[in-house]
């Protein structure tokens, strides 16, 4: 497939500065361009690369002021990043999609199957399953008895929805992601744990994204709930009863605890731990590696480190930890000195 400059300018808005018709038949970054690709700038620690890259076409900012001549042809968008985002989803769109039912893979008589589905070798769907249209399963992929999956989803190899769970329509999960396994529930005995069944479900509405090796498990009684457009990393843990709110994101090695709320909008960056039973109010961003002990009742706040607190804070308190251990060393002196003072009031 290939494009012109002035045929992506049409598609996303944007304005040409060069030759409109600049031809581009891949994407490449910008510091690896090569003739015919088309890169995006838009981070100023990049700018060099604008001037030095082989790429025909550049997707910059409308307010990017050239400080010297550039060779490839420039469109310029609001957001560059937006604009590449909306061209890749584009070039996706036009792949073929695969169709059909493989020999090797297993469906029950019971399960419906709706139209030009693909289902891979070994790709398995269990008794009463309901599959959507255009959904693909791929290698190893399983949908568990009496679950089902909408319409023109994608399962990548090896990731599982377990029995009676539910998937929404244009749902992406990626290799190994599971979608209902139990809860961590067990009850202490004076012999060890007693497993608590998990007889609810897990729910992912329409337009989520869970990443390679993600968990969502089902809730004890009722259901854990991931609500639309959701987007979840890799190897992140949403326990039981949890319910994520729309459009919230949750970065790599995220864990939250069972039956915390969260609220639309939220981001939570790598390695947030998020304890149990807790309320987090929309729009709330949580720095890498914090941990929320407690609820967030404000909307829109920004909080980082163990406890979570305000980022200023968290910055100073960061600071004063550098330089503890000279602060004790100071401590134990000063301690000296007064216990000598005391001595010798003592003598007098």
């Amino acid at each position: 497939m290939e494009f012109t400059a002035q045929q992506i300018a049409q598609y996303i808005g944007g304005t040409i500065e060069g030759h409109p018709e600049a031809r581009v038949h891949t994407f490449a970054k910008i510091e690896e361009g090569v003739e015919g690709a088309l890169s995006f700038f838009y981070d100023p620690k990049f700018e060099p690369y604008v001037y030095q890259t082989q790429s025909s076409v550049i997707l910059v900012p409308k307010t990017f002021q050239l400080a010297q001549p550039v060779k490839a042809t420039l469109v310029r968008v609001d957001d560059p990043r937006l604009a590449i985002g909306k061209l890749l989803s584009l070039y996706e769109s036009m792949k073929p999609k695969r169709t059909g039912i493989d020999p090797l893979a297993y469906v029950a008589p019971t399960a419906k199957i709706g139209k030009d589905v693909y289902l891979a070798p070994f790709a398995a769907v269990g008794d009463n399953a309901e599959i959507g249209d255009g959904t693909e399963l791929h290698p190893h992929a399983t949908v568990g008895a009496g679950a089902k999956v909408g319409k023109d989803c994608i399962l990548y190899a090896n990731c599982t929805v377990y029995h009676d769970c539910r998937v929404g329509d244009r749902c992406i999960l990626h290799a190994g992601s599971v979608v209902g396994a139990d809860g961590f529930g067990f009850a202490p005995t004076a012999d060890g744990y007693e497993k608590i069944p998990q007889v609810g479900i897990a729910v992912l509405e329409d337009d989520v994204e869970l990443g390679a090796n993600a968990c969502v498990d089902r809730a004890t009684m009722g259901a854990t709930i991931v609500h639309r457009g959701a987007k979840i990393d890799n190897l992140v843990q949403v326990g039981h009863n949890v319910e994520v709110g729309s459009h919230t994101v949750l970065c790599a090695q995220v864990g939250i605890a069972g039956s915390t709320k969260v609220g639309e909008w939220c981001t939570f960056t790598g390695q947030v731990g998020v304890a149990g039973h807790l309320t987090i109010a929309d729009r709330t961003t949580l720095g890498a590696q914090t941990g929320l002990p407690g609820s967030v009742r404000k909307p829109g706040q920004t909080l980082m480190g163990y406890p979570a607190m305000d980022p200023k804070v968290f910055a100073r308190s960061s600071a004063v930890f550098k330089t503890l251990p000279e602060m004790a060393a100071q401590l134990r002196e000063l301690q000296k000195e007064v216990e000598e003072l005391r001595a010798k009031l003592k003598e007098k």
